[in-house]
């Protein structure tokens, strides 16, 4: 498993998968703020199933 996010990419994830979380907690106190789940493992993790069929990486090669 090969890292494909790079540094922009993995600090959005991060924000956005917290601030989708804390929708859970704070606000309209719904179930789809766990979504966030996804975007903040793979910002954690550097690395981002959706990216492999297309080809894509933000990181970059060393």
């Amino acid at each position: 498993m090969n890292a494909n996010v790079g540094g922009i990419d993995r600090v959005l994830r991060i924000i956005a998968g917290l601030v989708l979380i804390s929708l859970v907690f704070i606000g309209p106190q719904t179930v789809w703020g766990w979504i966030g789940v996804v975007p903040l493992a793979t910002g954690l993790l550097g690395w981002c199933p959706a990216y492999l069929p297309f080809g894509i990486k933000t990181c970059k090669t060393s």
